[in-house]
């Protein structure tokens, strides 16, 4: 049986368009991530993204540095929004989620770039930092699906998760790749400057995990549908691996499919902290693959069975 990506039914159905209407009423009193900041985004308010009613991207191009499954043969289709809702410290990408270069489009641009990435080839669209603009992605949809839009699509997210916001997505995205950042709230409140952080991020994976499962990809390894999670290890233990390892094993699934990233480097802000102005040791990598080991998961990118 042919692929078919999970919203195209929603479309059919008309229940694409009743999810857009709830996602819009959303942004009336802002509550579309954990911060509910209560602007009205709607009329031109600001929160602490600092993004309106319509969407805003920073980037959109054809990515082969993804997960392997994500990348197919000609890559996984990003499009960067811009800002974040989180203010980690560390971001790699600070350009982009802290001084927010990027430039807001109408809903028929941002649908114009997904089938223009379908169109070269991209095994996905892949939604990168989308928390804050769901219902800007969620209107994009029905003129990218009557253009031709019939990719899955990537939901690659921070972690920092309303999981009413994510039952809005429910039959909509076909794959979820969130960051699981830390074990610790305290952490979490020093390094990206929210206080609940394990809290919201663990019943967020929850709630991805209901609507899609464990990882499945088709015979030539591609991606279809699942739950991808990203964990990078910090140094000093910072990130609290074992306990996020036990958690995914224990709560959600032990064939959950997990990058365990050993790239950390120090920039923007983090020269300032005294853990993380080095990068990790060999010994701290090792020690997380141990506790992945330990914990029972089957299915960790890049660590040997």
């Amino acid at each position: 049986m042919a692929f078919q990506p999970a919203y195209l039914t929603l479309y059919q159905s008309g229940e694409l368009f009743a999810r857009i209407a709830q996602a819009e009423a959303m942004l009336a009193e802002c509550r579309v991530c954990p911060r509910e900041c209560g602007v009205d985004r709607s009329a031109g308010a600001l929160g602490q993204c600092q993004v309106g009613a319509a969407p805003m991207v920073s980037a959109c191009h054809p990515h082969t540095g993804e997960e392997p499954p994500l990348v197919g043969f000609f890559g996984s289709g990003t499009i960067f929004f811009t800002s974040c809702n989180l203010g980690c410290i560390y971001c790699q990408n600070y350009d982009i989620s802290h001084h927010r270069h990027g430039e807001v489009v109408s809903t028929e641009a941002l649908a114009g770039m997904m089938v223009a990435l379908q169109n070269r080839g991209c095994a996905n669209i892949n939604l990168v930092t989308p928390t804050h603009q769901v219902p800007q992605i969620l209107a994009a949809l029905p003129d990218a699906i009557e253009r031709g839009l019939c990719v899955p699509l990537v939901y690659n997210c921070g972690g920092y998760e309303a999981v009413e916001s994510l039952r809005l997505l429910d039959g909509v995205v076909d794959l979820y790749m969130p960051d699981l950042k830390y074990a610790d709230a305290e952490v979490g409140r020093r390094l990206s400057g929210v206080s609940d952080y394990p809290q919201r991020a663990r019943a967020a994976v929850a709630e991805m995990h209901r609507q899609v499962g464990d990882l499945v990809v088709d015979r030539r390894g591609v991606a279809r549908r699942g739950l991808i999670v990203r964990h990078l290890v910090l140094p000093g233990g910072l990130a609290g691996t074992a306990a996020i390892a036990r958690f995914l094993a224990e709560e959600i699934s032990t064939a959950t499919y997990l990058n365990l990233m050993d790239q950390y480097h120090p920039c923007h802000e983090a020269f300032a902290h005294p853990l993380l102005r080095r990068r990790i040791t060999s010994a701290e990598f090792a020690a997380a693959v141990d506790a992945v080991r330990n914990a029972g998961l089957t299915r960790v990118e890049g660590v040997a069975a």
